[in-house]
């Protein structure tokens, strides 16, 4: 028993990184477009967007179920060293898209964990398919198609309005939205993502008896889930904030707000229907959708597949890696010690290769001839000294 608590207590940890990564790693949601139209400066963006990240935490656990009681089968006999396996995967995939700056989703690196770690370690029967895919898979493909469109009939709407009016009272009004569309964005992916957190962490707790099953997640999960994504949120994930700023299309104040108000509202309302969708892929198809809206209607295509290649590499990257830790995981506390020595490792050896070419508040705008090269070219050189994820 005291070996389980220990292990339990290393998952509990363990998750709440995995939640710090979701916050740096999602900042671009809200503060990419912003900060790319000047609309808010990079630390209050990310200020304000902490801050609404932990409100949000509050406002509902109908995500957090779907992960508890939804993915997978409570009763398969899913257990701590399964659960942590899948968050080390989750962790790495997490960082390894944040060192090359792309936008991926830090939802489905979590599912993709977990499904692969309970295949390994408790069979097919552990995972409910049917919620993977009405609640997972169906909205993967679809939010981000629903954001485009929205944001793309918001963005042509917002142009048509002003095309008579004073470009510069427009723009200056556009950023002023922008702050409450930004800020709307960050209290919707607190509802959405710091959600997920907590799922996991009280699966753990009914795995291991200390809740029973169907139990919604107490008040101490959600408060140290809402911080530890507030926190993440607060040390700014500069470079996928540049990515989606800079790296998609040029984004201008009426866009800006027109690709958020779209994507708040797709988070929003899946949030309250349960659905675990990505933020990311929604605040992207928000993006994607403003700029081909925009006046010019372009986009940095070659951006744009190397996003769209991540994301349907991310769930079964992340559930082959979580699988493999599986196997270790399972082998008892040598292959657990062994799999915690590997995330950190990892872990460590990114955050060292990120620091010879760092991106930060001061930079996060600044972007290379590459970078600004015309939105609708799609065979530019792309050193790797020069790419967006630099």
């Amino acid at each position: 028993m005291e070996h389980i608590s220990f292990l339990v207590a290393v998952v509990i940890i363990t998750a709440l990184a995995f939640d710090f990564t979701n916050g740096f790693h999602d900042t671009a949601n809200a503060a990419a477009t912003a900060i790319a139209t000047g609309a808010l400066r990079p630390k209050v963006a990310v200020t304000i967007a902490a801050l609404l990240n932990f409100a949000g935490a509050f406002l509902s656990v109908k995500v957090a179920t779907t992960i508890s009681g939804g993915i997978v089968n409570e009763k398969a006999g899913v257990h701590p060293e399964i659960i942590f396996a899948a968050l080390a995967g989750a962790i790495l995939w997490n960082l390894l898209t944040w060192l090359r700056g792309l936008p991926s989703s830090s939802s489905h690196a979590l599912y993709g964990g977990l499904i692969g770690a309970t295949i390994v370690g408790v069979g097919m029967n552990g995972v409910n398919f049917d919620t993977v895919i009405t609640k997972i898979l169906i909205p993967a493909v679809a939010s981000p198609f629903v954001a485009g469109l929205a944001s793309w009939g918001a963005t042509k709407l917002a142009y048509v309005i002003t095309r008579k009016g004073d470009a510069a009272a427009t723009e200056k009004g556009f950023k002023t939205g922008q702050v409450f569309s930004s800020s709307l964005i960050s209290l919707a992916h607190g509802t959405n993502d710091a959600q997920k957190t907590m799922g996991i962490i009280t699966l753990t707790l009914v795995s291991v008896g200390a809740l029973p099953h169907g139990a919604l997640p107490p008040t101490w999960v959600i408060v140290s889930a809402g911080g530890a994504i507030a926190l993440g949120t607060y040390m700014g994930g500069w470079r996928i904030i540049r990515s989606m700023g800079k790296g998609l299309a040029d984004i201008r104040p009426p866009q800006g707000f027109a690709s958020e108000s779209a994507a708040a509202t797709v988070i929003l309302t899946s949030s309250h229907m349960g659905f675990g969708l990505s933020t990311t892929q929604v605040c992207s198809g928000g993006i994607m959708g403003a700029g081909l809206g925009g006046p010019k209607g372009e986009l940095r295509w070659s951006m744009v597949r190397r996003m769209v290649y991540t994301w349907g590499l991310t769930l079964p990257a992340a559930a082959v890696v979580s699988g493999g830790a599986a196997l270790l995981a399972e082998q008892g506390s040598w292959g657990v010690a062994l799999v915690g020595a590997v995330l950190v490792a990892g872990a460590g050896a990114m955050w060292l290769i990120s620091r010879r070419q760092p991106v930060g508040a001061d930079n996060v705008n600044d972007v290379t001839p590459v970078e600004v090269a015309p939105a609708g070219t799609t065979n530019a050189p792309t050193p790797a000294s020069t790419t967006v994820a630099a």
